[in-house]
């Protein structure tokens, strides 16, 4: 379809279907019922809205509610049909030689109940299990082909970052630079949704905070929170104004043909106290140590409680990641096509690292009252440990 600079390949699309079969024999359930927007672009390569049914065996078939004809454009698979109604899927099914399966994997991680107990309806004698996490795993891993684009992402990052500063200028309000920043990266062409897995999360384009107003917690799972714009979306950039001698908070994501880069860097018009000054340098340390750590065969919540000790030992236990009860209990993510992928590394998560992960890696030290300082560069897990994807320098940049 016009107008696209990216389109999965068809080899990309069948070698993940292929794993995911695997899954499904192994675990001797008949297929999959993928509907979940991303999950169902990751196997289908388009995001129209409909199900893609994954035999054990055989050849996946994509059933397009809205929008057919561009689901066809979109999609390299070679079995699509039209369908207006989730109850036909047992017809279509048999119509086309499909046998009704016994044992179906959906997503119920992410499933509505009410759509649960429609499934049930439409497949009577079916037993649904949770494929959830096997999908999970499965997009953990990343291919040449999805590296390629995050790098791409990452690169995108480094340029809305450097342009903090030609739009920085005291007085400004929080809402109006993030505005002016956001409008950038759409330029470039950030998708501007942000996607998130975790249920009640959102996020748009990211947090920039400046002063005492970045250390102020919110509902997010996130250590940094900022007051936002209404009760109602109470995070991210709000109507405080830019002031000197105060660290202004650049936490963005750059979204490109679905995939994601995290980045953060930290501004400042003027100077900071040192206070400030030496627990910036503190992350960057743990963030370097952190990536020699992190190589495969290592284990996600083992590097967390690791990354901790190290806060713990430079007298910044108390506001690293957060401040008080509710701090987060991670140090870093994986991104992808989602901000909050596998793996985590957070408390007790025992997933083992693998080469071709991503990391979004993320040491903040939170100061109620003062703001926040820290680092987030998207990086890949490699034999060597962590690959950082951005070329911004780390350090606090001096207005």
């Amino acid at each position: 379809m016009a107008g696209y600079d990216v389109s999965t390949p068809a080899a990309e699309v069948c070698k993940r279907i292929e794993k995911f079969q695997t899954v499904l024999r192994d675990q001797e359930i008949d297929a999959g019922l993928v509907v979940q927007k991303t999950d169902l672009f990751y196997f289908s390569g388009t995001s129209q809205q409909g199900w893609l049914y994954i035999p054990a065996e055989g050849k996946p078939l994509l059933m397009i509610f809205k929008e057919f004809s561009r689901a066809r454009a979109e999609s390299p698979l070679e079995e699509i049909c039209s369908l207006a109604s989730a109850k036909k899927i047992p017809e279509v099914l048999a119509q086309r030689g499909y046998g009704v399966p016994k044992h179906l994997g959906m997503e119920l991680d992410v499933l509505p109940v009410n759509l649960y107990f429609q499934y049930q309806k439409i497949f009577p004698g079916a037993r649904i299990t949770d494929v959830s996490i096997d999908i999970r795993l499965i997009r953990a891993v990343k291919s040449a082909y999805e590296l390629e684009i995050i790098k791409q992402a990452a690169v995108y990052s480094d340029m809305v970052a450097a342009k903090v500063v030609d739009f920085l200028e005291v007085g400004k309000s929080e809402v109006a630079l993030a505005g002016e920043l956001e409008g950038y990266a759409r330029s470039l062409g950030h998708q501007g949704i942000v996607r998130m897995r975790m249920w009640g999360s959102e996020l748009f384009y990211g947090h920039l905070l400046s002063g005492p107003a970045a250390a102020i917690p919110s509902y997010l799972a996130s250590p940094t929170g900022g007051t936002g714009v209404s009760p109602l979306i109470s995070q991210g950039a709000g109507f405080k104004t830019i002031e000197r001698n105060e660290t202004i908070l650049f936490d963005y994501v750059f979204a490109w043909q679905g995939y994601i880069s995290d980045h953060t860097r930290i501004f400042c018009i003027g100077r900071l106290p040192d206070e400030l000054l030496r627990a910036h340098d503190v992350m960057l340390d743990i963030q370097e140590r952190t990536k020699s750590l992190a190589v495969p065969g290592a284990v996600s919540g083992e590097i967390y409680e690791q990354m901790l000790c190290w806060a713990r030992e430079r007298g910044l236990a108390e506001s690293f990641m957060g401040a008080g009860e509710r701090k987060v209990r991670f140090t870093g993510h994986g991104v992808g096509l989602e901000l909050d992928e596998f793996p985590f590394l957070a408390k007790g998560q025992k997933m083992v690292l693998e080469n071709g992960m991503v990391i979004a890696l993320e040491p903040k030290a939170i100061l109620p009252g003062v703001g926040v300082v820290g680092i987030e560069n998207t990086h890949v897990v490699t034999g060597q440990g962590l690959e950082t994807l951005a070329k911004m320098p780390d350090a606090i940049s001096f207005v």
